[in-house]
């Protein structure tokens, strides 16, 4: 590596730091208000009432300092909140949680062990790939409302519910801003 390589990726680690904290829970109000959140927290009541699986939608405009410090990124968080926030704990294993990242416009889907068998990691992949569009014009609400619906439908797939079977709901259904 070069010297102006070096001081190329040290200004980007600056900026990336002071996006993280500059951002703030304004910023995601915004970015998300309260009236997005709720569409999206119907959206993910419907959704679990046509399948076993469980959404859980997190949205946090930086990341906190000690994860800065260590250089960690969005999928890093992603899976701490995933075991925070009990998304592993449902009877099923089949508890998916949708991040987003503000300060990144990052979006990471980490989905429980039941749905490894039948999701590869190159479909959660591609789910969040199609994504980044949307989230990289600002377009926050419909970028969730598609990772919304893209989980949505792995999981009708992979745990409908059975003949009269009522859903149950082992995840709070609203969208969390941290």
């Amino acid at each position: 590596m070069n010297a102006g390589s070096t001081s190329k990726t040290r200004k980007q680690g600056w900026l990336r730091w002071w996006r993280h904290r500059w951002m703030d829970s304004r910023d995601a109000e915004r970015a998300l208000p309260d009236a997005a959140l709720a569409r999206i927290e119907a959206q993910v009541r419907a959704s679990e009432a046509r399948h076993q699986g469980q959404i859980c939608v997190c949205v946090e405009a930086g990341l906190p300092t000690s994860y800065l410090w260590k250089g960690l990124q969005a999928r890093d968080r992603a899976i701490t909140l995933f075991g925070k926030l009990r998304v592993w704990d449902t009877e099923a294993n089949n508890g998916v949680l949708i991040y987003l990242l503000l300060a990144d416009r990052a979006i990471e889907v980490v989905a429980d062990r039941g749905l490894k068998p039948c999701v590869s990691p190159q479909q959660w992949q591609a789910l969040v790939a199609s994504l980044g569009e949307a989230l990289k014009a600002g377009q926050f609400e419909p970028g969730l409302a598609a990772a919304v619906n893209g989980v949505s439908e792995l999981l009708c797939e992979h745990f409908p519910l059975r003949e009269g079977e009522t859903a149950r709901n082992e995840l709070p259904d609203a969208v969390l801003r941290l």
